[in-house]
């Protein structure tokens, strides 16, 4: 494995009835808070007065920025950082699922920054001071209540990337499985795809001798795998949705990527391709990955990684097949997966077709090579989206 240093700060509080929690943790840093959340299933669901209730025997000033979308936006941002400015506020807390939390971050820097919010996830400027946030996870799926990452759309300019810091990790999160109950069907299967595309990204890389990352990573893809269809049959059972959730954090924040870097190359298409269509982001990486993963098989890229993904997290049998054709098969029985939770399986699912193909693959690159495992150009990334459709 390669060198590593391993850092992660936040305070994890899992469990049911943890929002109590919140009288003690938000208290250490002021009094002023800034709820933020999505479309209004707080509200629905009950958690929202939940929350809001425990902030007030808290002794809370409580300020809202609600309207978070699925793919959030730097001027949502912008906005919330202006309403910290104007109203003194202390901390925020980012009540929803990885979109609000993505949010949230980029509130906390932005609103320690004199310049544009965009400037801080385009890298024209660094974070050097943050407004403290914890979060309250509603759906199991991105793992931004544990990891300092968030990424972020610029509709303006049809652009999506991801940023981050070492500012942006939250102080604490609360993970109450309740709270995942009523998440919609799509939603559940969006944050499942999610999550085991976030291993898929670690998985593949190039480093050597990391048995117990490749175990570690194995491991929780069969939890999830073996845990999914039952949760799809019975969502509203809260044992399944613990196992879910914490499959979920423990996807991204850092714990399975110790001694490597993953590739990535798969999220930073889609990325591309939300950017421009704004789909959902696990909707478009479950079209996506396989494509991404026979391509890499076909073209010769380390296939044997790929077969030991098959055998050890798919049980294909590798007795008289060559290393491709096992391969394969356990891309095919990924494929299956997804389309049994009821994933999308090709772009036309959203009514994308070719027209801008080649400008979604010019935004991917960048100009350079996309991925670390295997180093796409642009045309490779071009067939894999056109595979896709």
């Amino acid at each position: 494995m390669n060198p590593f240093t391993f850092q992660n700060p936040v305070k994890l509080i899992f469990g049911r009835g943890q929002v109590e929690k919140l009288k003690e943790e938000l208290p250490r840093y002021g009094s002023k808070v800034l709820l933020v959340y999505g479309g209004g299933s707080i509200k629905r669901n009950g958690v929202y007065d939940d929350v809001t209730r425990v902030l007030r025997e808290a002794g809370m000033e409580i300020h809202e920025l609600s309207g978070v979308e699925p793919n959030p936006r730097v001027t949502t941002s912008a906005k919330g950082a202006e309403i910290c400015r104007e109203k003194g506020i202390d901390i925020l807390l980012a009540v929803g699922g990885g979109s609000v939390i993505d949010c949230t971050k980029l509130i906390a820097s932005a609103a320690k920054y004199d310049g544009e919010a965009w400037d801080l996830v385009t890298g024209k400027a660094r974070a050097t001071e943050a407004l403290p946030f914890g979060t309250v996870l509603t759906i199991a799926a991105t793992g931004s209540e544990m990891n300092a990452g968030s990424v972020i759309t610029n509709v303006e300019t049809q652009e999506k990337y991801g940023w981050g810091s070492p500012l942006s990790f939250p102080k604490f999160s609360i993970l109450d499985p309740a709270y995942t109950a009523s998440v919609p069907e799509d939603q559940t299967v969006y944050g499942i795809v999610d999550m085991m595309s976030h291993i898929f990204e670690q998985y593949f890389n190039n480093a050597e001798n990391t048995p117990v990352q490749d175990e570690m990573c194995e491991g929780v893809l069969r939890a999830i795998i073996r845990t999914a269809p039952e949760l799809m049959k019975d969502p509203g059972n809260l044992e399944l949705r613990e196992t879910i959730m914490y499959a979920g954090t423990m996807a991204l924040n850092k714990f399975l990527e110790m001694g490597y870097q993953g590739d990535w190359g798969t999220h930073g298409i889609e990325h591309a391709v939300s950017a421009v269509y704004d789909i959902p982001h696990a909707g478009g990486l479950a079209i996506l990955f396989p494509e991404w993963m026979e391509f890499n098989v076909r073209k010769g890229t380390r296939p044997e990684r790929f077969a030991q993904l098959a055998v050890n997290v798919f049980g294909v049998d590798a007795e008289g097949r060559s290393t491709e054709e096992t391969a394969l098969e356990g891309i095919g029985k990924l494929r299956e997966f997804w389309s049994m939770l009821g994933a999308p399986a090709r772009l036309a699912d959203y009514k994308i077709d070719d027209e801008h193909i080649r400008l979604i693959a010019e935004k991917a690159s960048g100009g350079g090579p996309v991925g670390r495992f295997a180093k796409l150009d642009t045309g490779e990334v071009e067939a894999i989206l056109r595979n896709s459709l």
